[in-house]
């Protein structure tokens, strides 16, 4: 009895256990039904994944070699312009070369010689050639005064151009005493013959200005009540080139010129300081150094012509008046720098509306 009632016992424990046993397995039925539906998702997550990757992977691929292909394009069309570029280049070095071949050859040295003796051999018989006229032009004056009954007594010796010197002497060549002699120029406008008188040339010696380039000049002798007239037997011709120089000044804002001060307001002045015209577009400065001397707008009252107190040096000489009080007579390096500064200045001015012209002049010819 006791054997059957432990034998029962034994036979519920075994069926509880085995009923907890059965529990479990279900439990961990279910567990791996849910972790095979987890693989499952995750299977179908990481295809789905994979073959997104594998889409941007093939298109960044596409995109890469479309890059690629872009990049050689460019790199054969740059090699083909630069082929192209370079044979541009190389023909254009060639053209420069040829040029600058040209110009050494125009310009070097030896030719450089030729023309300047060229151009000295020209001048030279030029010159020559002018003398001959003139003196031509003078024995022809003087034909016709002796066919009048009458005598002359002054003449006028030099080149009728501009940057010369016209000096007054006697026909005969008599040395003639000037101090008791009064002379005055004059300009002559070789069409309407309208004597105009030149103030301050009262000296036996006359230097041109741009404003007598084609225009006669005379000479008034007065001695012992009598009345001696000595004119230039052709137009004053002008300074040949220079016309062309100045209109290349014209285009530069301003120019500067070497001077020397030769009176300040009439007064003699030491000649040993070097002093610089500036002649620019609106005004004109006159400096020594770092100190400024003069410095004038253009204006009405301005003043500017050549010296006209004669001396050897007047064809190099130029007065300017800056204004009313105020006054110099300068001497340039050469006659062509006072020739030209005096037309630069001029040009300048009329481009300001105003006229420059000397002591007692009408509006220039």
């Amino acid at each position: 009895m006791k054997l059957r009632s432990l034998f029962l016992f034994q036979v519920e424990i075994l069926a509880v256990q085995l009923s907890k046993r059965e529990a479990e397995l279900i439990q961990q039925k279910t567990e791996v039904t849910e972790l095979a539906k987890s693989l499952k998702l995750a299977s179908e997550d990481a295809k789905r994944i994979v073959e997104e990757e594998r889409v941007n992977a093939n298109t960044e691929v596409e995109s890469a070699r479309s890059a690629v292909q872009r990049v050689q394009e460019a790199l054969q069309e740059h090699e083909k312009m630069s082929k192209k570029t370079g044979k541009q280049d190389m023909e254009e070095l060639k053209k420069e070369v040829r040029v600058a071949r040209r110009i050494k050859m125009l310009h070097c040295p030896s030719k450089a010689m030729d023309l300047e003796n060229e151009i000295k051999t020209l001048r030279k018989t030029f010159t020559e050639k002018s003398v001959d006229c003139v003196n031509l032009l003078k024995e022809l004056e003087l034909h016709k005064r002796l066919k009048g009954n009458e005598i002359p007594v002054f003449d006028l010796e030099g080149l009728q151009c501009l940057g010369s010197m016209l000096h007054i002497v006697c026909h005969n060549g008599t040395p003639v005493d000037f101090s008791n002699i009064s002379v005055q120029w004059f300009r002559i406008h070789p069409k309407e013959s309208n004597k105009e008188i030149i103030s301050g040339a009262t000296r036996p010696a006359y230097a041109p200005e741009p404003n007598d380039v084609g225009r006669y000049m005379q000479a008034e002798i007065n001695f012992g009540g009598e009345t001696a007239i000595a004119k230039t037997a052709g137009l004053v011709d002008p300074d040949a080139g220079l016309v062309d120089y100045v209109e290349t000044l014209v285009r530069k804002p301003e120019t500067e010129f070497n001077v020397v001060v030769l009176q300040l307001n009439g007064i003699d002045q030491p000649k040993e300081a070097v002093h610089v015209l500036n002649v620019g577009r609106l005004r004109m400065r006159l400096s020594k150094g770092k100190t400024v001397v003069a410095k004038e707008f253009y204006s009405s009252s301005m003043q500017l012509c050549g010296v006209r107190g004669g001396g050897e040096a007047a064809s190099q000489a130029m007065f300017w008046r800056p204004r009313s009080d105020l006054s110099f007579a300068v001497a340039f390096e050469t006659a062509r720098e006072r020739n030209t500064a005096i037309m630069l200045a001029r040009r300048f001015a009329i481009d300001c509306n105003i006229i420059l012209a000397g002591p007692g002049d009408k509006t220039p010819w």
